[in-house]
């Protein structure tokens, strides 16, 4: 599925007919009648709020992202070159390791490096291209086969990083242009590497540092599954499983080889990108330069701060001005939220909302925000915070029958959507 088909997904027949028969997965209840929101339940403080689904109760699951595609950047230069490009501290990488698996193995190393959420904005601090950076483990961090002693050191790229499938050409000429004389090659290694999301369920439920470590001690020397240590034994790399950086709830994230699945991925619980897309959406996180407009969207209105994209501490980046602009200005009147669309007789509205379809106030008669993406009933939007909250009566623009409700998810920091509230009490 190329990128520039994302926002327009639709959870049509050909994705019931595909699932309606896996019943031992609980994905029989995605079909579009019944689907709910992927809410998280349970103690979790980073779900949305407006219910569960199968996702959410029967998972993980594990879905390969056909929309991210995978590039390596190799030379001495890498890191000082994509510090002066992207919104986080890429320096970050290559200080001492903050991860640490329980038992290190010959897949696993005793310490690891998480990967970073970035984006790369043009001058006048607008949205291009967001990209997850990765650190490769060296041979010398994890234990031979034996269990008795380092690893055979490989050659490995300085990093990896997973970027939007669409654009990938456009992308890796945007970072060679940059480039001028620094020690850099860049190119894309999408054959031999590809990406991979691993969400809902179980990891909704406990989003914390441990289920990354469980996930990255599978293998020689980890826990006894064999699916996995076969898949290790294959691929012959040194990726893992690491909590996506953005979001506790998202679950994990990784790059893994081509030649075979990932550990972790089991039969009956591989299941297509719309499942991801859906559990993301439901999340509030929009991802790559279809979702997030390319040479359009203010990183900050898109949420990248809240979903650690962005380092306000370190150096001068490309665009940086008006986002820190924007930042210590202290308000931002909009930003993307997950959208439902109802019928007027109360059922879900299906294919009857596109993106880019203007969101208005039925009362004010003034449009409020717009579509970005959508899934079936579901969607993601751009909507004003003040619109959101305060009880307006919210339909898409010549279609009043479609009642929109803008929900505001639970990870969202408190004072979002109230800065305007905080000010006046400063002056007062």
């Amino acid at each position: 599925m190329s990128a520039g088909r994302r926002a327009t997904i639709y959870l049509a027949s050909a994705l019931r007919s595909q699932y309606e028969n896996i019943s031992s997965t609980g994905l029989r209840t995605l079909r579009v009648p019944q689907v709910r929101v992927a809410g998280v339940h349970g103690s979790s403080g980073e779900g949305s709020t407006s219910g569960d689904t199968s996702l959410a109760s029967k998972g993980p699951y594990s879905s390969k992202l056909k929309t991210r595609r995978v590039i390596s950047f190799d030379g001495p230069d890498v890191i000082d070159f994509l510090q002066g490009l992207v919104t986080n501290d890429v320096s970050k990488l290559v200080r001492e390791p903050s991860g640490e698996t329980p038992t290190p193995s010959p897949n696993a190393p005793l310490v690891y490096q998480p990967p970073l959420y970035a984006a790369m904005l043009n001058s006048q601090g607008r949205f291009l291209y967001d990209l997850f950076l990765y650190k490769p483990s060296a041979g010398a961090e994890k234990l031979d086969r034996s269990g008795s002693g380092p690893g055979k050191s490989k050659d490995t790229p300085e990093l990896l990083a997973d970027v939007d499938a669409g654009l990938v050409d456009e992308i890796i000429g945007y970072l060679k242009k940059h480039i001028l004389r620094k020690k850099i090659e860049v190119k894309d290694v999408s054959k031999d590497f590809s990406v991979w999301q691993h969400y809902g369920g179980t990891l909704a439920e406990k989003p914390d540092n441990t289920t990354e470590s469980e996930a990255g001690a599978i293998g020689w020397g980890g826990t006894k599954d064999e699916s996995a240590l076969r898949s290790s034994e294959t691929s012959g790399d040194e990726w893992l499983w690491y909590k996506d950086p953005r979001l506790s709830t998202l679950g994990l994230r990784g790059v893994f080889s081509t030649s075979a699945l990932p550990p972790l991925v089991e039969a009956g619980t591989k299941v297509e990108e719309d499942y991801y897309l859906l559990w993301r959406m439901e999340q509030g996180v929009a991802e790559g330069s279809t979702e997030i407009p390319k040479g359009e969207a203010i990183p900050l209105e898109y949420n990248l701060a809240g979903l650690n994209a962005i380092d306000f501490n370190k150096g001068c980046y490309v665009g940086q001005e008006l986002v820190a602009r924007t930042h210590h200005r202290g308000v931002i009147r909009k930003r993307v939220m997950p959208l439902n669309f109802v019928q007027a007789n109360g059922e879900e509205a299906q294919d009857a909302v596109t993106p880019g379809a203007d969101v208005v106030d039925k009362k004010a008669g003034k449009k409020v925000g717009k579509v970005t993406t959508v899934l079936g009933p579901r969607g993601l939007g751009l909507i004003r915070l003040a619109s959101a909250s305060d009880g307006s009566e919210l339909c898409i623009e010549n279609q009043e029958d479609i009642h929109v409700k803008a929900v505001r998810p639970k990870w969202w920091f408190s004072e979002w959507g109230h800065e305007d509230e905080g000010q006046a009490a400063s002056n007062a």
